[in-house]
């Protein structure tokens, strides 16, 4: 079996995200539902990319 990895498009929602955030809370997607919310990734320090 195959893990698919498909890219969002514009208008899709959004997939659920639970992290840690750098202050030992946690940043919960669904938490902000309803509200404008930008989540930026980037890579991990000192790496290629």
């Amino acid at each position: 079996m195959t893990d698919e990895i498909t890219m969002p498009r514009p208008g899709d929602t959004a997939p659920d995200i639970d992290e840690p955030t750098a202050t030992g809370g946690r940043f919960r997607l669904a938490d902000h539902r309803g509200s404008w919310v930008v989540v930026y990734f980037y890579p991990r320090a000192n790496t290629p990319g």
